[in-house]
């Protein structure tokens, strides 16, 4: 029997998702490395030492059907930029989460972005029929809240003290979600940001 969601390869203008690979290590060290990512505390970017096991980690998720993650090829150099998944697959009832997500910092703010989520979104409502995709954060990560909100996505609520971070500290989690009725303004907007010309 076909799983609900296979591993596949999204092409856009700016970005390329492709199935993520102990072959992309190095550019992933790098990009970690680029800005000290990994030093947020609020956030879980692997540090470059870390990159490998995270990799492996992914993957091992993959292999159990709960997750499908990315490398984020920047089109224009050709180098992986940074990680992202679908996670938290619920394929019973066709929900899943996109997050595990980060970008070196050189290509933050950009083009990239937008056109992932595009790609994402795309895939998960057109060809998957998701039923919902949701987003969480850091409840206090309030650059990764703007970009979520900025997509479209409702607040669905916090999940107070919802999980322990390495550092000790306890997150609380803001919850986000995009529904089909929704996707198609959201799509629209997406593309217009995308569309915008940049100075």
């Amino acid at each position: 029997m076909q799983k609900w969601i296979e591993p596949i390869e999204m092409q856009g203008q700016y970005a390329k998702l492709v199935p993520l690979s102990h072959d992309h290590l190095a550019d992933l060290q790098e990009a970690s490395a680029d800005g000290e990512l990994y030093n947020l505390w609020y956030t879980a970017v692997p540090s470059p030492e870390k990159m490998d096991q995270e990799i492996t980690r992914r993957l091992k998720l993959q292999a159990m059907n709960t997750m499908l993650p990315f490398s984020i090829i920047d089109q224009n150099s050709g180098l992986v930029v940074g990680m992202t998944t679908f996670m938290n697959i619920d394929s019973t009832n066709k929900r899943l989460e996109i997050g595990s997500t980060w970008y070196r910092k050189a290509v933050q703010r950009s083009s990239i972005n937008t056109e992932c989520k595009i790609m994402l979104l795309t895939h998960a409502f057109e060809a998957l029929d998701a039923i919902a995709v949701e987003f969480r954060t850091h409840y206090m990560n309030h650059q990764s809240r703007s970009a979520i909100e900025r997509l479209g996505a409702k607040l669905d609520g916090v999940l107070r003290r919802h999980s322990v971070l390495p550092n000790g500290t306890v997150r609380d989690t803001a919850v986000y979600s995009i529904v089909p009725s929704e996707w198609p303004s959201v799509k629209a907007n997406l593309q217009w940001k995308l569309d915008m010309p940049r100075g």
